[in-house]
């Protein structure tokens, strides 16, 4: 029997334990032979990421198979001849070297003398059981103290370094006659999905030659084929997958209006594998598809699972990859493309709590794209004259985007009786370079309308309430959330996750974010100082107290990339303002939430807040104290 109850009261089975569930999330994957290695994320070990080969567990507690490079980290682990891995540690960032046939791994790379001092990531297989990859040395003090080369590490833990063309750089790969090395590089005020050069030198030599990319054209992954090389990169504002020859001369192998490609936000992604000659698998805006050389055709893999990762390996026709739906998060999954035979790796079994998971209606609001979650519970329906809450889900960057895959967050949302539209607004990725540039110099401004105009469509077609709109998102997403707050009337309240405050102090001069961003603002808003009034007209640590209402702050406090500082001077304007708000602060926590206990603390407080400010009391979860 369906109960009417009004929206938020709801109760569901859908707790907010399950983002932290044992087995977590998929990280990376890679075929070596007939083995299938992964990473996952264990929520409920710390945050922890352990490294899986054929389904056991090669690394126990307490290994952790992450890196920092760059913060986001890369690829972190490499499977040598004889089955030994290469991998890197979290605690250490450490190269170590980890031999079924020795009980323990053992340190490749010297212990650095300051914590986390010198990190490695993008690990790639050299010659005589050398790893290749990029290291990254902290110089001095400031956070944008930092210097990359690329390195080889031989057997015995001697390194050498094989180049360092850009101030960033990806791993090096070598050609298969074993005389080349090529790697993608960029510098400063450009980020890789704005500009980058595709690199080759001789082995052993200090010369290179660029042979595709350039400061307006992103080269974001590559492959050797032969004595040339295939790469994604956009010329014609759109990532499509070209042939380079050794002398520069270059082919589009489909020539099409569709990204093949992505934003190079960690190291080591593969948005491409080749199949057999002439023909690619492809991961087009997050669908599977096979790019045809011949006809010059892309044409989508039919399968259950509509949402893939950047991270396709390929071995005689059959794919091992991460991939994801509606009603199922990222699992690790092998697809035989002869007869379209699935299996499950991880993951695969229907959630008993399915019947509850919102299924994402993709819809057009102008030419903006979005993802509608309607509230979803087989046990409840709205009084009919109710119309439910609604919550914009902004993602982050800016430079990402929305896939309709499954959210365990917002279906802890959605089957409460609170509406989600996830939004992918101007600057997100999917949808070509002039789609993504209607953010340049506009950040703040462009996400912020194209949010507002989406939750507005929504209120007057009748589907939400206008009275009761909200706002969350964490990092770029948080200062999305931040800034419509503080400067349109449109939402009731805002969840501002881990944010960007303060653009001034979001600056390699400002001292208050990572060297990879330190300068992304330039084009995002402008530089300094002739766009000084727009950095400070923008800001919303400059008009803390003209949010539209009250604002839940959620913060790590290991931060780099976000340090706390901007959310703590935000927090201290609020005190005293009358304005009702809360500022949940989580030790051990860096860039986004990996602990299952703060996770679930996160989630429940944000149910709460929105309780508080929608006016219904949603049952299970504790009450949330707000200041004012």
């Amino acid at each position: 029997m369906v109960k009417i109850a009004s929206y938020g009261t709801w109760t569901s089975p859908i707790t907010a334990g399950d983002t932290s569930k044992p087995g977590g999330g998929f990280q990376w994957a890679d075929l070596h032979g007939e083995s299938v290695w992964w990473a996952e994320s264990r929520p409920a070990e710390g945050g922890r990421v352990a490294l899986v080969r054929d389904g056991v567990e090669v690394l126990p507690a307490p290994w952790n198979a992450r890196n920092r490079v760059h913060e986001y980290g890369g690829r972190p682990f490499v499977v040598l001849a004889e089955d030994r891995v290469a991998f890197t540690h979290w605690a250490d960032q450490r190269v170590y070297v980890f031999d079924p046939a020795s009980p323990e791994p053992t340190p490749l790379t010297e212990e650095p003398r300051r914590h986390h001092g010198i990190r490695y990531s993008d690990l790639s297989a050299g010659p005589d059981g050398e790893v290749w990859c990029v290291r990254e040395t902290v110089t001095g003090e400031a956070r944008t103290d930092v210097r990359r080369d690329l390195v080889a590490i031989t057997r015995d833990g001697g390194i050498r370094v094989l180049g360092a063309s850009h101030h960033f750089m990806t791993g090096p790969k070598i050609s298969p006659d074993g005389t080349k090395v090529a790697w993608i590089g960029w510098d400063h005020p450009r980020m890789p999905w704005d500009g980058t050069e595709l690199c080759v030198a001789d082995v052993g030599s200090s010369e290179h030659r660029v042979v595709a990319g350039s400061d307006t054209e992103a080269v974001c992954q590559f492959e050797w084929e032969g004595d040339s090389l295939l790469a994604l990169t956009d010329p014609d504002g759109w990532w499509n997958l070209f042939r380079v020859s050794p002398d520069g001369t270059r082919k589009n192998l489909a020539p099409c209006e569709e990204e093949l490609g992505g934003p190079m936000w960690r190291l080591g992604n593969r948005w491409f594998a080749t199949l057999s000659p002439g023909r690619y698998l492809v991961v087009r805006s997050g669908h599977l598809a096979v790019l045809d050389e011949r006809s010059a055709t892309v044409t989508d893999v039919q399968t259950d699972l509509p949402t893939w990762a950047a991270d396709l390996s390929v071995r005689d026709g059959v794919v091992v990859c991460g991939a994801a739906g509606p009603t199922s998060d990222y699992a690790v999954v092998r697809l035989d493309l002869s007869n379209g035979e699935l299996t499950y790796l991880t993951g695969g079994q229907e959630s008993p709590e399915a019947a509850y998971l919102p299924v994402p209606v993709e819809r057009m609001f102008g030419e903006i794209p979005a993802y509608v979650y309607a509230p979803s519970n087989p046990d409840f329906a709205g009084p009919e004259d109710e119309l439910p809450p609604y919550v914009v889900h902004v993602h982050g960057g800016p430079t990402g985007r929305a896939l309709p895959k499954l959210d365990t967050d917002i279906a802890y949302f959605t089957s409460r009786g609170i509406g989600v539209v996830a939004v992918n607004y101007g600057g997100s990725t999917g949808y070509g370079r002039a789609f993504r540039e209607r953010l340049r110099e506009q950040w703040g401004v462009v996400d912020v309308e194209d949010c507002a105009f989406v939750a507005q469509q929504l209120a007057k077609e009748g589907t939400a309430d206008p009275a009761r709109l909200g706002i969350r998102g964490g990092s770029a997403g948080g200062w999305t959330s931040a800034a419509s707050l503080t400067s349109t009337n449109v939402y009731r309240c805002g969840m501002v996750a881990f944010p960007i405050l303060d653009l001034a102090g979001w600056t390699s001069e400002g001292g208050e974010t990572h060297d990879f961003e330190s300068r992304y603002v330039e084009g995002l808003v402008g530089t300094l100082p002739e766009a000084a009034d727009r950095y400070s007209d923008r800001s919303p640590s400059t008009k803390a107290r003209s949010v539209s209402g009250p604002v839940l702050l959620l913060q790590g406090l290991e931060d780099e990339i976000c340090p706390p500082e901007q959310a703590d001077r935000f927090a201290a304007d609020l005190a005293g303002s009358g304005i009702p708000h809360a500022y949940i602060t989580f030790e051990g926590e860096q860039h986004g939430f990996r602990m299952a206990e703060n996770i679930r603390t996160a989630l429940e407080a944000e149910l709460s807040f929105y309780g508080q400010a929608f006016g219904f009391v949603p049952p299970g979860v504790p009450v949330l104290e707000l200041s004012q």
